[in-house]
């Protein structure tokens, strides 16, 4: 390990005009990398949880979205699905991207409620100029703070040194987001956080741009006004679908309540990770916190906020397994939940938590399954809120979204009676084609479903 990797990676975020306060963060990271912080969550540490509030059973609030901001995670870019662009700005129903629906419904509840609430989009440099483009078609969007604000970026870090990964073919790789657990940070150092303070906002609910399901609710506002709750975490519970998803447990060392990912897990807990029966209760990444709070809490810890430290394993070239190991350091913004005392989880309904991480889930958003309301909320058929089709597509022909798009030509199917879709092959789907039950489809060569087929 090279002593002065640190100094280098310092100096090279400057270089690129990295704010000090990001420096110090990322410095903060690599001084615990290198001092062998404990990185992982053995399951002997952690004890279930039991007795979690749940949203329906909270009272009314009305009133309380007054001092409310949204806050909305949208520095990813569509790779996992093949494109260089905003994932928001992906079609996700009727014609309407991720982003327009966002925008949608908060005018929708600006207007129901007769509120300020701010939108803010934390961007990221690879998705700011085509995100703020897009925005220029809801010019109806006004508000007194910025609409969006930068996420820093770091060094990877060659695996080997710790120093700096360079790459000269495509310099841009040399680079990542330190994870969505900078937001903190960024809020404060972008000086939005004092923006929001000043102006009367007082709490921020903050989640994924894909996740269409989360959406503010004045319930949970005033249920952390009531009873003063510094930080809040929407849960659902877990699924076999969850199972390697960030599930909350309470650390049996001093009773605090931690977010435990796959990544934080020790090889010989991975069985217990996944045992969903167990770990009851799952991050939806829609998250609540104190403003004031959380501004007290950065100026006492000099602008970091402690959240565990996830050493992500890679190679500079995501797409060439050949290139130069290195590691990034990252964090989750759900791992502030073991940094604020009193912090709670709220059990929600999966109508909250709908994201769209492949296009397998793409799939199921754009069908019949759910619809898209006058105000822009996306619900699912009452009759399939709380058991939803699973979609499962050939990743060598359904992956990418021109491949997707190009086999769903008249749209998705019909899922409303399905429990399951999987198709194995290359397979494009007519009109009208109706999913039932169980379906398994097999092609060894391409092959077209009729219009108007029923399946099942």
């Amino acid at each position: 390990m090279s002593s002065d990797g640190l100094e280098q990676a310092q100096q090279k975020m400057r270089d690129a005009g990295q704010s000090e306060a990001a420096i110090h963060s990322f410095s903060h990271a690599y001084e615990r990398l290198v001092d062998g912080a404990e990185t992982l969550l053995p399951s002997g540490d952690l004890e279930p949880l039991s007795d979690v509030a749940a949203l329906e059973e909270l009272p009314s609030g009305s009133g309380a979205l007054a001092t409310v901001a949204v806050i909305k995670l949208n520095g990813g870019l569509a790779t996992t699905m093949g494109l260089r662009s905003p994932k928001s700005l992906i079609e996700a129903r009727d014609g309407n991207s991720f982003l327009d629906i966002i925008v949608g419904q908060t005018l929708a509840l600006r207007r129901r409620h007769e509120v300020g609430l701010p939108l803010l989009l934390m961007d990221s440099e690879a998705t700011q100029r085509a995100t703020l483009s897009a925005l220029e078609l809801h010019p109806d969007l006004t508000q007194a703070v910025p609409i969006e604000f930068l996420q820093s970026m770091v060094p990877k870090l060659d695996a080997e040194r710790l120093e700096p990964v360079s790459w000269p073919k495509q310099p841009a790789l040399e680079w990542c987001p330190p994870g969505h657990g900078d937001i903190y940070g960024a809020l404060a150092r972008t000086g939005i956080l004092a923006s929001l303070l000043e102006q009367g906002y007082r709490h921020a609910m903050i989640a994924n741009a894909d996740n269409l399901g989360a959406s503010p609710d004045e319930r949970i506002a005033a249920h952390m006004t009531r009873e003063a709750i510094p930080f809040l975490m929407e849960v659902v519970e877990g699924t076999a679908a969850d199972r390697k998803g960030g599930h909350v447990a309470r650390r049996r060392s001093d009773g605090s309540l931690v977010l435990r990912e796959t990544a934080q897990t020790p090889p010989e807990d991975q069985e217990s990770f996944r045992d969903y029966r167990r770990w009851r209760y799952y991050n939806t990444n829609n998250l609540w916190v104190d403003l004031k709070v959380l501004a007290d809490t950065l100026d006492r810890h000099d602008g970091v906020l402690e959240l565990g430290l996830i050493i992500n394993p890679k190679t500079v070239d995501p797409r060439d397994a050949s290139s130069p190991r290195v590691i990034q350091l990252e964090s989750a913004m759900g791992a502030a939940i073991a940094s604020f005392a009193g912090a709670q989880i709220l059990r929600v309904p999966r109508s909250r938590f709908i994201p769209v991480k492949t296009t397998d889930d793409l799939l199921v958003l754009r069908s019949d399954v759910y619809a898209l309301t006058e105000d822009m909320q996306v619900v699912a058929a009452p009759e399939r809120a709380d058991n939803l089709p699973l979609a499962e597509l050939d990743p060598d022909f359904y992956r990418l979204l021109d491949d997707f798009d190009a086999r769903f030509p008249s749209g998705p199917p019909s899922l409303i009676e399905a429990e399951r879709l999987t198709v194995r092959g290359d397979v494009t789907f007519g009109a009208g084609v109706v999913v039932r039950g169980a379906v398994e489809i097999d092609a060894v060569e391409p092959r077209t479903i009729e219009d108007t087929t029923l399946a099942g």
